[in-house]
């Protein structure tokens, strides 16, 4: 019956149509793996496990991670103020910390923003930092509130690089992916390695589906730029139960309720990098073409994985409706 009924969840991405991959993580064991449609509609190459996608915004609990690492290591403080390590920024970031951006307290302004119209080429995190050096204004006093950002997340990927003194991909690489076997992951950059088995992006324009897999803001790092498989997110949602990468206290902070959050479905509070309502703890992420989710239960060993490569539908319902079949009473 459960077969059934996640082919029936799963039936809009089967076919010759932008697919997806799921995965259903049950006490540390795939219970579901399983590819749908295809990742690739002008080579027809199928989704699979090892197919990688662009995580979008589920990039934030990684780029969280490295900072929660450096601050293991003694480099830096998460109560640091952020000019410490990003001076450059106008006199009213003062009062701004590496919490505040953590938790999306910060008050930054949003770079989509500030960008031109048409943007030539792509913004890069350094190019958001350049931004907001002219911006002598926020949101709102920082710590006073939440307000999501993504500007926040590119400039804690410039504080992971000042701290480390190494470039935020190769930092992921070496203190995150590498040691947990995560061998296909990557921050993808032109210049860096090709990322195997990748989805490209699409979007239904006009009653058919076409390639829509880079914009202007597709090369921000810190905030969405990390691609990943349901085989190697696997690895990451086991580290999370045991301190093999993060110890015990920095786990308990990625996933405490450090600011409270109203008007956003599906969200009571925001850890660093994560999404907490309950018993869950989510995050989601969507950029042009492509959409996901995961989401974890940890009282119950259950985490569901969903990536996709195309701009609708957003998964998120449907990973809650596909955890409810293996959830325990």
């Amino acid at each position: 019956m459960i077969d059934v009924a996640i082919d029936r969840l799963m039936q809009r991405y089967e076919g010759n149509v932008p697919g997806a991959s799921l995965l259903v993580l049950k006490d540390g064991k795939p219970l579901v793996r399983r590819g749908f449609g295809r990742a690739d509609l002008e080579a027809d190459i199928e989704a699979g496990p090892a197919t990688n996608y662009r995580l979008a915004s589920v990039s934030k609990q990684f780029t969280a991670a490295a900072i929660l690492l450096l601050a293991q290591d003694g480099k830096l403080s998460i109560d640091d103020p952020l000019k410490r390590w990003l001076p450059s920024l106008p006199k009213v970031a003062d009062g701004i910390t590496v919490r505040h951006l953590l938790n999306h307290t910060s008050g930054v302004l949003d770079y989509e923003d500030l960008m031109a119209e048409p943007y030539d080429g792509q913004i890069l995190d350094a190019g958001v930092l350049k931004l907001l050096e002219k911006q002598n204004a926020l949101y709102f006093p920082p710590g006073s509130t939440y307000r999501y950002s993504n500007s926040g997340y590119a400039l804690l990927a410039l504080v992971v690089e000042r701290a480390s003194g190494t470039s935020f991909p190769d930092f992921l690489r070496s203190r995150i992916f590498e040691p947990l076997g995560m061998r296909d992951t990557h921050a993808r950059i032109d210049a860096g390695p090709a990322i195997p088995h990748r989805a490209f992006g699409y979007s239904e324009i006009d009653g058919r589906w076409q390639r829509t897999d880079q914009s202007s803001t597709s090369a921000v790092l810190g905030d969405g730029g990390i691609y990943s498989s349901i085989d190697d997110l696997a690895r990451w949602d086991a580290a999370l139960y045991d301190d093999r990468l993060l110890s015990d206290a920095s786990r308990a902070l990625a996933f405490s309720h450090q600011s409270k959050v109203e008007g956003e479905e599906g969200v009571s509070y925001y850890g660093f990098g994560w999404r907490i309502a309950g018993d869950r703890q989510w995050h989601s992420g969507e950029s042009i073409g492509f959409r996901n989710a995961l989401v974890r239960w940890p009282k119950q060993r259950l985490t569901v994985i969903l990536l996709s490569n195309r701009n609708e539908p957003t998964p998120y319902k449907t990973v809650l409706e596909i955890g409810a079949l293996f959830q325990t009473p």
